[in-house]
C-alpha cells in the first residue's frame, strides 16, 4: 500500500480525532491492535503510530486503511511520520524527572576559552523560576530579552556575548522548550538571528510537560539546578543568580513534591468525566426555548484544579494574580471545541481562562489563532497532568 499521499495535516486529524473518541474507542473503531513498539510523541502524549497513519488515509483517500492492508514499523509507518516532522519513539516513555534530567544531560553547549558557555543553562533557570511561581508559561521576545540579557552579563561567562537570543533558538530545538508567534521558518541559533527575533517577537518558554513538572514539584527543580550546576558553573551555581531568578538553593537531600494529591485528584476526577461519558451523561440535553448540551460541574472542577488558580493561555497578558473580594481567582472555564456544537466536555478540551483572555477567544480578531494554540495547550496541560499522577507519560491515554 502506497502510503505517500497522506500528509502531516491528513495525520494531525486523526489524532485529533483520538482525542476526541479517545484511544480504546478509536483502536476499536478502527480495528488496530494498540502498539507495540513504535509511538507517536506528538505535544506531550504518546500515539498509536500504525494506528494513527491509517486513520490519517481517511483524511486524503475518503477512506480508513485496515490494519491488514499495510505493515507497521520503522520501514512504514516510522518513515513517513518522521518524514512529515513528526517524532517517532521506540522506547518505553520515561517517568517526568527522569525524562527532564535526560534532556538537561544532553544539551549540546558551545565551548569558550572560560569553559561551557551558560546562555541555555542561565535561560532554563530563568524559566523554572517562572515555573516555580506560576508565571505565565510562554513569555515575548520584547519581555524576556531585557531580563535574560541582564542575567547573562551578570553570570555568564567573562568573554561570551550576552545575546539571549542564542539560547531561545537554541532551546527550541529540544524537548524542553516552546516557541510560538511567528511564521515561516525558525532561523539556526548560530549567525545573526537577532533581525528575525525583532520582527516576530515569539513567545518562547519550557514545554507544557517540562513547565508543569517544574511547576509542581520542588524534586525536579532541585535536581535539575543541582545538574546545571554541576555541568556549567564549577558545581555550584552562584546564590545571587538563583535569587534573581526566584529559585530557592538545590536540596537534593529530601527535597518533596507536594501536590501528589492534587495530580490524583484531576485524574478522579478525569475518570469521572469518561464514566460519565461512557453512561451517555453528556449526550444528555436541556431545554428551555432551545436545545443545549448539558455541562459536566466534574469536568469544569477538573479544569480549575489543573490552572492552580491562573489563567492557562500561555501567552495571557492580563492580571493573572487578580482575585475576588472572596479571594478567589477570575476565571471562566471555556471550551476551545464549543459545547454548543458538542465538543467534547471533558478537559482535555477545556481550558481556564481570564476574562480578557476569554473575550479574546470568543470575539477577538486573532480568536482562530488563539483558539488553535489554546487546544494544543488543554490536551498538553492535560497530558502533562495525567503524567504526573502515575509517574509517567500516558501512552495512548490521552482519552
Amino acid at each position: 500500500m502506497d502510503l505517500s499521499s497522506i500528509t502531516r495535516e491528513a495525520v494531525l486529524e486523526a489524532i485529533a480525532e483520538c482525542d476526541r473518541l479517545g484511544r480504546d474507542r478509536f483502536l476499536d473503531e478502527y480495528g488496530f491492535d494498540p502498539a507495540r513498539r513504535y509511538l507517536l510523541h506528538y505535544n506531550g502524549g504518546f500515539y498509536d503510530s500504525k494506528a494513527i497513519v491509517g486513520v490519517a488515509y481517511r483524511y486524503v483517500a475518503d477512506r480508513p486503511l485496515s490494519a491488514r492492508e499495510f505493515s507497521g514499523g520503522h520501514q512504514t509507518v516510522g518513515r513517513l511520520l518522521t518524514r512529515l516532522g513528526f517524532e517517532v519513539v521506540t522506547d518505553e516513555p520515561l517517568p517526568p524527572l527522569q525524562r527532564f534530567m535526560a534532556q538537561l544531560q544532553g544539551l549540546r553547549v558551545a565551548s569558550t576559552a572560560d569553559g561551557p558557555a551558560r546562555h541555555q543553562p542561565i535561560t532554563l533557570l530563568w524559566a523554572l523560576g517562572h515555573a516555580a511561581h506560576h508565571a505565565p508559561r510562554l513569555v515575548s521576545w520584547s519581555a524576556a530579552r531585557t531580563e535574560l540579557r541582564g542575567l547573562l552579563r551578570e553570570y555568564g561567562q567573562p568573554r561570551s556575548r550576552p545575546r539571549p537570543e542564542f539560547p531561545i533558538l537554541a532551546l527550541a530545538n529540544t524537548d524542553l522548550w516552546e516557541l510560538h508567534g511567528h511564521t515561516g521558518a525558525v532561523p539556526p541559533a548560530h549567525g545573526e538571528p537577532l533581525g528575525w527575533m525583532e520582527e516576530h517577537d515569539p513567545h518562547s518558554g519550557l514545554s507544557p510537560w517540562a513547565y508543569e513538572l517544574a511547576a509542581s514539584s520542588e524534586e525536579a527543580r532541585g535536581e535539575a539546578t543541582a545538574e546545571l550546576g554541576r555541568r556549567f558553573f564549577d558545581g555550584t551555581i552562584p546564590q545571587a543568580l538563583l535569587n534573581e531568578v526566584g529559585l530557592q538553593p538545590a536540596e537534593t537531600g529530601r527535597p518533596t513534591r507536594h501536590n501528589d494529591s492534587d495530580f490524583n485528584a484531576y485524574e478522579r476526577l478525569c475518570r469521572s468525566v469518561e464514566a460519565a461519558e461512557a453512561r451517555g451523561d453528556h449526550d444528555r440535553i436541556s431545554r428551555t426555548t432551545s436545545e443545549r448540551p448539558v455541562r459536566s460541574t466534574t469536568a469544569v472542577k477538573a479544569v480549575l484544579l489543573r490552572s492552580r488558580g491562573r489563567c492557562e493561555n500561555p501567552v495571557c497578558a492580563g492580571q493573572p494574580d487578580d482575585l475576588t473580594d472572596r479571594g478567589e481567582p477570575i476565571l471562566e472555564v471555556d471550551h476551545v471545541e464549543g459545547r454548543a456544537n458538542w465538543g467534547r466536555d471533558h478537559p482535555i478540551q477545556m481550558i481556564a481562562l481570564c476574562p480578557n483572555c476569554h473575550a479574546i477567544k470568543t470575539r477577538g480578531h486573532t480568536r482562530e489563532q488563539l483558539r488553535r494554540l489554546l487546544l494544543t495547550e488543554a490536551r498538553s496541560r492535560h497530558t502533562a497532568w495525567e503524567a504526573q499522577a502515575s509517574g509517567a507519560p500516558q501512552v495512548g491515554r490521552t482519552p
